[in-house]
């Protein structure tokens, strides 16, 4: 039965079809009955490819399982912000509202090589620039566990997609917690892996300094497969890093169910104020559990997240004024008419092709790059975030991961923040401060919330480069802690 395959997990759905116990057929007609079932709740995806996924399904049965492809007949989604060939791509912009690219971005292109049925995009905000998916041109989404809350941003159809049981992985970018937020609001896993790890070949950039590719599914073990597949060196890519391939499922194989000798780094300020009880009382029986298994809670200091969050969005949004001048309607993308000169074109493609927050952003972002302003703003906040990195990287000196909530609250209802956008910028402080240091982030589900009764996630951070023990670590914790079950619309 449909209902039965989708809600498998990826590494269960792998194995039955490499065992020929189902079809890639079988399996993607299941997620496209899902699709067509959940979409007019929630709107994950602005863009289904029914036609190409069947076809892709096809060949597939008819090659035959191949044991080297690890997501041989595998249904995903992947955020509308990386490039799919001869599919739309549109950033949820009006501006590339019939921009079809002519190639796959690096990720889009290693899925593929991996087996995977690509079924479509998902929604997002505008160019990645939001905590809601609220900001998208086209539709908002909403969460599966209430469709009157939002499902977090800006990958929140990816993580929607994933919960809904619509596929059985996404690929998100987080450039300020994009990937960790909606996964925790989802009721998903979602990693944000260390920049560099993934080239973002593709990826249409918000913040290149910032932005990460990463994956969302319902388990760690998941996780780690999927990253294994997208992660590599891309010398196509600047900041690619040139280092050797891993198997990250390694990691939950040999993981064990102890976590005997790991030392947890606990910042009590981000346990504060503003942080929501129900969110405090989930993440603290999480990190109880931690204990129970064997690892040493230490108490760790970190910089303020005010200091965090003020550095994070003069450096995102200089960069997002920067990467997005090259939308002016001149090369590709949304023309305006009727216009004589080139500065109408440039006003007007841009005003009527970019959304408010989007604007927003570009107007701050020219601000602070301003001659008059750079030195005042810009540098300093380039030469903060250099401590902030350092500060980081020091305390993991001393331990293996930290924990922290992933967001101060649960999902909120749908427009609550519509009218107050810096509300809305203080919900990605306690995930702003990785993104800023580089480091690999673990969004786990840990309970629900008892007055809300939506998800709570709990993050891990680790070391550059060390997936590994991050994963570990997620694994044994995951396997310890009450499922948190199945949204409410399935």
């Amino acid at each position: 039965m449909p209902g039965d395959i989708c809600s498998l997990t990826l590494a269960e759905v792998a194995s039955a079809l490499q065992k020929r116990e189902l079809s890639a057929l079988e399996v993607t007609r299941a997620c496209l009955s899902r699709i067509e079932a959940t979409e007019p709740a929630i709107d994950a995806l602005l863009h289904v490819d029914a036609e190409g996924a069947l076809a892709r399904a096809a060949e597939l049965d008819a090659g035959g399982p191949r044991a080297e492809q690890p997501l041989w007949g595998v249904p995903v989604t992947v955020k509308d912000a990386l490039s799919t060939k001869d599919i739309p791509t549109t950033a949820a912009s009006r501006i590339l509202e019939n921009f079809v690219p002519f190639y796959d971005a690096f990720v889009v292109g290693r899925l593929r090589e991996a087996g995977a049925v690509l079924l479509g995009k998902a929604n997002m905000d505008e160019f990645a620039m939001g905590s809601a998916t609220e900001n998208s041109a086209f539709k908002p989404t909403r969460n599966p566990w209430n469709t009157g809350r939002v499902p977090g941003g800006s990958s929140g159809g990816s993580a929607a997609s994933v919960a809904a049981g619509q596929c059985f992985a996404s690929l998100g970018s987080d450039t300020g917690g994009s990937i960790r937020q909606p996964a925790a609001f989802c009721g998903c896993v979602g990693l944000k892996p260390t920049y560099g790890r993934v080239s973002r070949y593709g990826l249409f950039a918000f913040a290149s300094s910032l932005d990460q590719v990463g994956p969302l599914t319902r388990t760690v073990e998941d996780c780690a497969r999927v990253l294994t597949v997208i992660a590599g060196h891309d010398p196509r890519d600047a900041t690619s890093e040139p280092r050797p391939d891993e198997d990250f499922t390694l990691a939950v194989r040999n993981a064990g169910e102890s976590l005997a000798g790991v030392r947890l780094g606990v910042p009590r300020g981000f346990f504060g104020e503003g942080l929501a009880d129900e969110v405090r009382a989930a993440c603290e029986t999480a990190l109880e559990s931690a204990r129970k298994l064997g690892a040493e809670l230490v108490d760790v200091e970190l910089p303020p997240t005010d200091i965090a969050s003020a550095t994070y969005y003069i450096i995102a949004m200089a960069e997002a004024s920067s990467n997005l001048a090259r939308y002016d309607g001149v090369r590709y993308g949304r023309r305006a008419p009727g216009v004589h000169t080139l500065e109408e074109l440039y006003v007007e493609s841009r005003s009527e092709g970019f959304g408010e927050e989007v604007k927003r952003r570009i107007m701050l972002g020219s601000y602070v790059l301003s001659s008059g302003y750079y030195d005042a703003y810009f540098r300093k906040a380039a030469q903060t975030r250099r401590l902030i990195r350092d500060a980081w990287r020091d305390v993991l000196e001393g331990c293996d991961a930290i924990a922290t909530p992933v967001a101060p609250v649960t999902a909120w209802p749908l427009g609550s923040h519509a009218t107050d956008p810096l509300q809305a910028y203080l919900m990605d402080a306690y995930t702003i401060p990785v993104n800023l240091a580089g480091l690999p982030g673990l969004s786990l589900p840990v309970g629900l919330g008892r007055e809300s009764g939506m998800p709570v996630g709990l993050q891990l951070i680790g070391k550059a480069f060390d997936e590994t023990t991050l994963l570990s670590i997620g694994h044994v914790l995951e396997r310890a802690l009450p499922s948190v079950g199945a949204p409410r619309l399935l």
